[in-house]
């Protein structure tokens, strides 16, 4: 059984055949293992191919993605990008201050954008490098994430509290944009459209139910007609928005240490594939035989359920390689400490 099909065997019965899956998100981790930079994995398709392939073959991990930075369609729209040998590309300024800077903004073609033809041919490279054997990970941003990009972080969310027609107008022209992203990944085969809207874990539930949730909904619902499954990546502490999460349909949800997983899964039920949730400072900082041991807990427990094991978020570039071999080696029920 290739990896592609252990994937749709969990989708389908609801467990795994033979081991838990294994996918944690790796950016700058996965640069430095290869002797590259930053500025290299965020820029150059090839270079991101070549971390996710190596990481692929070295940890056994269970998929391959796209995921790199925040700024893809935020360049695309127009925003200057400084590229940083040692940490994530930076957004020089936002372009999006007033009412009329929405109403202007111009949606990108995706295909002519640098930046969103890196990702599309990433995704091209990754498809015909695993021969769908792997299942590959797109990336978009979310409509509150994008948005928060293009105007700056405190200022869209106080546009969410005190003008909500600038809100809601940027957050729909984020929408064409996500949606035509994904579509572009999709047809370059990838099969999972990961979606990162992490700053929604600092709204509170009625905040997220009045401006987010339908177009979550909407992106979650375009995605699936598109005939690809779609992975929710909100880290930090989201319990307060499980009870929405319920109407999303989401088919692989990203839950980070303070979520625990049990409580997800009560509220949440057992369609859900729940990813998760190891602090990435645990992973950093504990031993080997430490990581392994509450890694190999973790799969015990939740073994026969929808479930990913991952870090709650992104392994740091900090971690030692043999940590992050020691949790790939508690997915197998034959491995032994």
């Amino acid at each position: 059984m290739n990896k592609s099909e252990r994937f749709h065997y969990l989708v389908s019965e609801g467990t795994s055949p033979d081991k838990v899956l294994f996918r944690p998100i790796l950016m700058h981790f996965a640069t430095n293992y290869i002797g590259k930079n930053y500025a290299q994995f965020a820029s150059d398709y090839r270079v991101l191919a070549e971390a996710n392939l190596r990481c692929l073959e070295d940890f056994d991990m269970d998929m391959v993605g796209l995921i790199s930075d925040p700024f893809r369609e935020t360049s695309a729209f127009g925003a200057e990008i400084k590229f940083v040998p040692d940490g994530v590309p930076r957004c020089k300024e936002p372009i999006v201050k007033t009412i009329d800077d929405v109403k202007n903004l111009k949606n990108p073609d995706v295909f002519k954008a640098e930046r969103t033809l890196d990702r599309i041919k990433g995704g091209e490279l990754l498809s015909k490098e695993t021969g769908g054997d792997v299942p590959v990970i797109g990336w978009i941003e979310g409509p509150l994430a994008e948005a928060c990009d293009l105007a700056g972080v405190e200022f869209m969310m106080m546009q969410l509290m005190m003008e909500p027609d600038f809100a809601n107008r940027l957050m729909d022209k984020c929408m064409i944009t996500a949606k035509e992203f994904a579509l572009a990944q999709i047809e370059a085969g990838c099969e999972i459209i990961g979606m990162g809207d992490a700053i929604c874990s600092q709204v509170d539930g009625p905040t997220y139910d009045l401006y987010i949730k339908e177009r979550h909904i909407e992106l979650i619902r375009f995605i699936h007609d598109a005939g690809a499954r779609v992975k929710v990546h909100i880290c930090g502490d989201t319990n307060h928005l499980l009870p929405y999460y319920r109407e999303l349909d989401i088919d692989i949800l990203d839950l980070d240490w303070q979520v625990d997983l049990s409580h997800a899964r009560e509220v949440l039920g057992e369609k859900v594939i729940l990813a998760g949730n190891v602090n990435p400072v645990f992973v950093q900082e504990k031993s080997r035989e430490e990581v392994y041991e509450t890694c190999r807990s973790l799969v015990e427990k939740h073994k026969n359920e929808r479930v990913i094991l991952s870090a709650g978020c992104e392994i740091t570039v900090l971690t030692l390689p043999e940590n992050l071999k020691a949790m790939s080696q508690a997915t197998s029920p034959s491995h032994q400490a």
